[in-house]
């Protein structure tokens, strides 16, 4: 089984919450949920990270590459 890792950078946390007119109504939460549906309908492992932290993100993705 294939593996995907989708890392989401700063305040997609806040999704739903921040200029609707803009960005919708759609919380991240949702985001999520409809990925994770794709993901057993193709039979992939889907990993979802976020963090609002650009280190934590550049970490997240070093240590993604032997692992997606």
């Amino acid at each position: 089984m294939s593996k995907i890792i989708i890392i989401n950078g700063p305040n997609l946390n806040l999704l739903g919450q921040r200029e609707q007119s803009l960005y919708g109504s759609k919380d991240y939460k949702y985001l999520s949920k409809i990925c994770n549906q794709k993901a057993i309908k193709l039979n992939l492992k889907l990993d979802i990270k976020q963090s609002n932290v650009e280190g934590e993100i550049v970490n997240l993705i070093q240590n993604s590459v032997d692992n997606y």
